[in-house]
């Protein structure tokens, strides 16, 4: 009976959210309710559990995510992606273009969310297209892998930061990981799946009104740009690798974990950025806060999602319908990291959000997570790979994808959803080679 309520509660989190298409936090909020209510608890128990899990969820994405949108907007403002583009195009050679816009899309993917890198991206990718005469999918489509292996994978995005807070992964460990993976996924979902494309015809929006690229003299420089953009990463990592490789009490490895702290190193990234690409760069300051306070604007609903999802897993826990479903999941013979995986799969399908159905997976397997000895890093994976699988015309990403490249409903599929479970079943696949050496 408890899983049945938990099963009903789901299915009428898809209900609201799709069939009547009310905004997914409301919808969160009533499912909480109605699983809580079901499950017995009195209502203003329900309510006070309601409020912890949003709290609790909350509690460190709020610096994270909120940091993180403020150093995006930054990098999308001054014309560090061109800069990197332009300095990797000729770095690399006309030949291998594909390779430069993909680590591009890699680099400015890790503090963008995806909409905007996406929004950044495809001017690049369309004045490359331009004076290239390359076909739009082997430079698009590369493009598009590396963004949403950054966003499905890779802290500090909302799914995978919200869901290593839940399972209380390390970030770090996360990060580095989602890297070892990253690399070969992207390059079977790009450069390996495009040149099986090539009867696809994809053209850029002719409508497309994107700002046009900085003049050089206008953009920042090459490593400044590459420093603002990697900064976290880089700092998260090395304390990460010192806490391995140097004895406890050494200095360096204290001072690296104190500035490679997720929190820490978002902020010292960001008033660096703040200097780099916009003091330096004659912006006032009045300008510069005033375009971070516009870039929390995306966010809100965002972190209102994550919210509500972590109010229905604290509702899960005080029933008891979590350490129920835990005990039920641990008699199973699939692996956890296949069986997170496939939960997270089968919720992209019905929602269509990828961070809507990693978040929900992680309230429902948290008592695994709990009871099990999985790794909680690679599960943090196993869940951001599933949640990426065959987008299809429920997702956002999808339409993008269909108008920016003036595709039919039918090739859309072929590229854009092909990709997606590409990068999915990738994911998933190096997720159980790296759980064999950690």
């Amino acid at each position: 009976m408890p899983l049945l309520i938990v099963v009903l509660g789901i299915v009428l989190l898809l209900v609201l959210i799709l069939g009547f298409k009310l905004n997914s936090f409301v919808a969160f909020v009533i499912v909480s309710l109605a699983v809580a209510l079901g499950e017995g608890m009195a209502l203003n128990a329900a309510v006070l559990s309601i409020e912890k899990g949003i709290g609790d969820t909350l509690g460190i994405l709020v610096l994270i995510l909120g940091l993180g949108a403020m150093l995006g907007k930054l990098v999308a403002d001054s014309g560090a992606a061109q800069r990197i583009t332009s300095s990797l195009v000729g770095l690399f050679g006309m030949g291998r273009v594909q390779w430069a816009l993909m680590l591009t899309a890699f680099i400015v993917g890790v503090p963008l969310f995806y909409d905007v890198g996406f929004v950044i991206m495809m001017p690049i990718v369309f004045a490359v297209v331009a004076s290239t005469k390359v076909p739009l999918l082997y430079v698009g489509l590369p493009t598009l892998a590396a963004l949403s292996v950054t966003h499905g994978y890779l802290p500090p995005h909302p799914a995978p930061t919200a869901i290593a807070a839940t399972f209380g992964a390390d970030i770090g460990k996360t990060l580095i990981y989602g890297i070892v993976i990253a690399i070969p996924a992207i390059i079977l979902a790009g450069p390996i799946l495009s040149k099986g494309l090539k009867k696809v015809d994809a053209r850029p929006m002719e409508e497309f009104t994107g700002a046009p690229p900085a003049s050089p003299e206008n953009m920042p420089g090459f490593w400044t740009s590459v420093v603002s953009s990697l900064l976290p990463v880089v700092l998260i990592g090395a304390a990460t690798v010192a806490a391995y490789a140097l004895p406890e009490g050494h200095g360096v490895r204290r001072a690296l974990g104190w500035v490679g702290n997720p929190p820490i190193a978002m902020l010292l990234s960001l008033l660096l950025a703040i200097y780099t690409l916009g003091v330096a760069r004659g912006r006032t300051m009045t300008d510069i806060m005033a375009s971070l306070t516009h870039s929390i604007s995306s966010l809100t609903m965002v972190m209102l999602i994550i919210a509500g999802a972590g109010g229905l897993k604290q509702v899960m826990i005080d029933s008891g319908v979590s350490k129920y479903i835990g005990e039920l999941l641990s008699q199973s013979s699939l692996s956890p990291l296949f069986l997170g995986w496939l939960i997270a799969t089968i919720l992209r399908v019905c929602v269509g959000s990828a961070t809507v159905a990693g978040i929900t997976t992680a309230g429902i397997l948290l008592p695994l997570v709990t009871i099990s000895n999985v790794n909680r890093e690679l599960m943090v994976l196993a869940i951001g790979s599933g949640s990426l699988m065959l987008a299809h015309v429920n997702d956002g990403g999808f339409w993008l994808v269909k108008e920016y490249f003036n595709l039919s409903i039918k090739d859309t599929f072929k590229t854009w959803t092909m990709m997606e479970t590409a990068v999915g079943v990738a994911g998933l696949a190096g997720v159980f080679v790296l759980s064999y050496f950690v």
